[in-house]
């Protein structure tokens, strides 16, 4: 069945992927519809999208850092947890990222946690994430890890890890000191990776998700496009200045720390940049700005662009719409099949 071209085509793809489902080696160890994994998400990674993204197919994901804060810390977690088991039936997963920060975060608490609770599923991300992932591993829970070079998934599949989330350039939060891109990043992996892997970073469309199929992944890691969704925990404002924003609009900071951050290009990330140049690798001078408060009050409470530094991919200039994410799920997947099924065969 073809898509339609013309003003029926969302109607075509609805019909098209009801009949069809997407069988990778994610969907078949995870027990999900789609080959689609909602990444963690820094004040955006909350029950209610996680359970949204799992009831539309995909698996849906908890940020521990966002929510297992003072005062209530791990049990703060324990709660978005039992919320999210209010909110869907099907699998989802919580996040733990390994940060270079000053007071480290209770990662035994939000084990204990996440284990005591039955999650069947983690995405670590970070830095020697050896003693987190042979923790988790220890109570037979599937480790998906992050990470943006090749020989680092390597890494982590020995220490353990089931899955790799392979983080391309292009990605919004931290991706890494090397600058590769995901077009050679999913050759590289497609070569000499032993483990599954699934492609993130920049991703946002259908004929991204095929593309990643072709490459060799076994799936798609989005974050910044669920963050444009109506079921996404964040401000109106903040989705709006996806909507109309550039795949330029998008800058790097703490390059001089090594730890490099892809973040939205606003009056706060240039400052911060600015102060970076004059002062390289003094962290001090940047702090106030850079704070973590700053970035919830813009997506909880304020809603303002341009007061804080916050992260997004690439991916940010080809989102034009804030839909369901059972619409969006529905919309990749369909232009995903039919590309595989019409337009790649036709070139056969």
């Amino acid at each position: 069945t073809q898509v339609a071209r013309g003003p029926q085509r969302g109607l075509v793809i609805r019909v098209l992927v009801a009949a069809m489902v997407l069988k990778t080696k994610l969907t078949e160890a995870l027990g999900i519809k789609h080959p689609v994994i909602q990444g963690g998400m820094h004040y955006v990674g909350y029950a209610e999208l996680a359970a949204a993204v799992s009831n539309a197919g995909g698996l849906g994901i908890i940020t521990a850092l966002t929510v297992a804060q003072p005062p209530m810390g791990k049990e703060a977690l324990r709660d978005e947890i039992r919320k999210c088991k209010k909110l869907t039936d099907k699998p989802f997963g919580v996040n733990i990222t390994l940060l270079p920060v000053g007071v480290p975060p209770d990662y035994p608490g939000i084990i204990q946690v996440v284990v005591e609770e039955g999650v069947k599923i983690v995405e670590t991300a970070g830095r020697n994430p050896e003693q987190v992932i042979k923790a988790l591993k220890q109570h037979g829970i599937f480790v998906i890890h992050k990470c943006v070079a090749v020989r680092h998934a390597q890494t982590a599949a020995r220490m353990g890890a089931d899955f790799i989330s392979m983080d391309g350039f292009d990605c919004g939060g931290h991706p890494g000191e090397e600058d590769v891109g995901n077009w050679v990043l999913l050759a590289q992996a497609a070569q000499e990776l032993k483990v599954p892997f699934v492609a993130s970073g920049g991703s946002a469309t259908g004929a991204q998700l095929a593309a990643a199929l072709a490459l060799g992944a076994e799936g798609l890691n989005m974050g910044t496009r669920f963050m444009a969704t109506k079921e996404a925990p964040i401000h109106d404002k903040i989705k709006e200045a996806i909507v109309q924003a550039k795949i330029t609009d998008t800058t790097h900071i703490f390059r001089f720390l090594n730890n490099t951050e892809r973040v939205y290009k606003n009056a706060m990330a240039a400052t911060v940049r600015k102060i970076e140049a004059e002062k390289p690798g003094d962290f001090g001078a940047i702090a106030k700005y850079v704070s973590g408060e700053n970035y919830r009050k813009s997506f909880q409470e304020t809603g303002d662009t341009q007061s804080s530094v916050w992260s997004c991919g690439q991916s940010i200039g080809l989102i034009k719409d804030v839909p369901s994410c059972q619409e969006l799920l529905d919309r990749v997947v369909g232009e995903a099949e039919d590309i595989i099924r019409n337009r790649l065969q036709s070139k056969l």
